[in-house]
């Protein structure tokens, strides 16, 4: 039991300093310019996991449910990160991007895609192959899709600057250790702070009225903590990523139709505002939920993740699927196969290894994977339990809608948080 007074230290913790984090104490500053608000993160700086391990796409929406969270805020927010970067001098591009079908069994897929897409609002063009090669001239297909409304950004550069206009107070090098509710009508959270140049750290306790887990990787134990079961487990899925050696085979953003039953888009291209083009990722399970490196293992979290009952059904449904990926992850020549469905001029030679990313991929206890946004409250608490693609596009529509709810249970939620910067 932590020990606890009447003091609260602010209105409102955030736990993670991801894009999601960041844009919910951004929101939180412009909708209640009086609460102060502390933001913890483990890490010694912004955004980095899932926010700085990404390939920097800002989405249009084409993908989602008409009607779902991911589609509300995908077309929301891509207009809004973009302004944001703009005005923030941010690097950033309105590219738009094809998504390609190199087999007569995807049509379908694809012409229901377009449907998708211009339910929630957006310009779909179809293409045929001569139109496919004028825009992109080495990438073969029977047929495209063209959404306009797609780009690239520097999100950790944009974490920063949500960092710095949100007015919070950010303590980096913070790891949450303890969480109770025992607080007089708040939450007390124990805090361990690593040392400066080897020596001793430090541990506090924190006093806030409301809390706002943004864990990502390590949400569902945050919730766990505060003594909340979130009905789910994150399970990490390690993404692998390759770099072009020769950038100036795409143009811009190139994807596949994807597998419906699965919340991954499969092999992309995709140009970066650095110029650089990376192919990826693949899709396998990762043995710790930061095991960017392919050998790092975390026995404690890789038993939790064997012993969650869905893990099992989802791979007793799936496993045709993960051994394909699995392929894929040990065999560069099938990776280079992957991406010569697209991209026929594409060769082993033309692939490097670049930094692979960890995603927080929640997954039901009857093995269903959670394909929306999933947030949940508690007696004081929010939690943020999945926040897969497109949550970096969607931060600030995301934000505003945590910051809405845990104003809510402050009791002082504001008849309207604004909308865009």
């Amino acid at each position: 039991m932590l020990v606890t007074g009447g003091r609260f230290d602010c209105e409102v913790l955030v736990i993670g300093a991801g894009l999601v984090g960041l844009s919910t104490a951004y929101a939180l500053a412009r909708s209640a310019p009086g609460a102060r608000v502390v933001v913890l993160e483990k890490e010694p700086g912004p955004a980095r996991h899932q926010s700085g391990h990404n390939s920097g796409v800002i989405h249009s929406g084409l993908y989602y449910p008409p009607g779902s969270l991911k589609a509300r805020y995908a077309t929301r927010g891509a207009a809004e990160m973009t302004a944001f970067c703009a005005e923030a001098g941010i690097a950033h591009a309105v590219t738009g991007k094809l998504v390609v079908a190199t087999e007569r069994a995807e049509l379908p897929r694809l012409h229901a895609l377009a449907q998708r897409g211009r339910a929630n609002g957006l310009a779909v063009s179809e293409l045929g192959p001569a139109q496919i090669r004028e825009r992109e001239p080495e990438v073969r297909g029977l047929a495209a899709l063209r959404v306009e409304a797609t780009g690239v950004c520097d999100y950790p550069a944009v974490a920063r600057e949500l960092a710095r206009a949100s007015g919070a107070e950010l303590r980096y090098g913070a790891e949450v250790t303890r969480i109770s509710r025992r607080a007089a009508r708040g939450v007390a959270v124990q805090v361990d702070t690593a040392g400066t140049g080897g020596g001793p750290g430090r541990r506090e306790v924190l006093r806030a009225r409301v809390l706002v887990n943004c864990g990502g990787l390590h949400s569902d134990r945050l919730a766990r903590l505060a003594g909340d079961e979130p009905g789910v487990r994150i399970v990490p899925f390690r993404g692998e990523y390759y770099e072009l050696t020769r950038p100036e085979l795409v143009r811009g953003l190139v994807y596949p139709v994807p597998d419906p039953a699965f919340p991954f888009l499969g092999t992309h291209l995709t140009r970066g505002v650095d110029g650089r083009v990376h192919v990826g990722p693949n899709a396998v399970p990762a043995l710790a939920r930061e095991g960017y490196e392919r050998g790092r293992v975390v026995p404690g979290e890789l038993a939790a993740t064997l012993l969650w009952p869905g893990s099992r059904q989802l791979a007793r449904r799936h496993w045709r699927y993960g051994v394909g990926e699995l392929h894929r992850s040990l065999s560069k020549r099938a990776f280079t196969a992957s991406v010569r469905r697209l991209l026929p001029e594409a060769t082993e030679a033309d692939l490097r290894p670049a930094p692979a990313g960890v995603r927080a991929q929640a997954v039901l206890r009857d093995g269903t994977l959670a394909d929306d946004f999933l947030i949940r409250e508690a007696p004081r608490a929010v939690h943020v339990l999945n926040a897969p693609s497109p949550a970096a596009t969607a931060a600030l529509p995301i934000g505003r809608e945590i910051a809405r709810r845990a104003l809510n249970l402050l009791g002082t939620a504001p008849e309207r948080i604004p909308v865009g910067r």
